[in-house]
């Protein structure tokens, strides 16, 4: 779990540091050359006390780094910093990480409760896909995986949630989390 807070920590930190005009700005021309805060507050019509803050925010990042030459402090982009650290927060296996601790069946729990009555049957089958497709997963929760069921059978489960086995039936072949073959229907996961 630590691990995951400490990826939507870099991930905040990385983003928020991205997340306005003039550090995209800044980015941009230190991407073409290094450059003092007086200059990088001349080019975008700011004061230095503010290219100072962005730039402040960006090393903290990890995007930006400074060295002094002469009297100035002049600031140049860590591209391969800013590489490296895109590849490994954006990363496939890195991002749902972010999400670890959301409740991703909410949204069906609430949609199944709006649907049902109280014994649990369904009061309609939902016009809109995401809604009805939140429905079906509950009903194909009804159905066990590695199971083989003849078609009497799963029109017995389903009637527990809704008269019309047929519609629930087909709708749940159609998603491709019900396959058939023969009469014998079994859950696909």
């Amino acid at each position: 779990m630590e691990a995951n807070e400490n990826t939507l920590a870099e991930l905040v930190t990385f983003f928020k540091a991205l997340a306005d005009e003039n550090r995209l700005k800044i980015v941009g021309l230190l991407a073409q050359r290094e450059l003092s805060t007086e200059q990088l507050a001349a080019s975008l019509n700011l004061t230095p006390g503010t290219v100072t803050h962005h730039l402040n925010k960006l090393a903290e990042a990890g995007l930006v780094r400074a060295h002094t030459e002469s009297y100035y402090s002049v600031y140049a982009l860590q591209t391969d910093a800013l590489h490296e650290m895109a590849k490994r927060l954006l990363a496939e296996e890195a991002l749902p990480g972010a999400a670890a601790d959301v409740d991703v069946d909410a949204y069906d729990r609430k949609v199944v409760a709006d649907f049902s009555r109280r014994d649990g049957r369904l009061k309609d089958i939902p016009a809109q896909r995401k809604k009805r497709e939140a429905v079906m997963r509950h009903i194909l929760a009804g159905l066990q995986p590695d199971k083989r069921y003849s078609e009497k059978q799963v029109n017995a489960i389903i009637e527990r949630f809704h008269q019309d086995t047929a519609t629930l039936r087909r709708e749940l072949v159609g998603y491709g989390w019900l396959k058939r073959e023969s009469g014998i229907y079994w859950r696909v996961e």
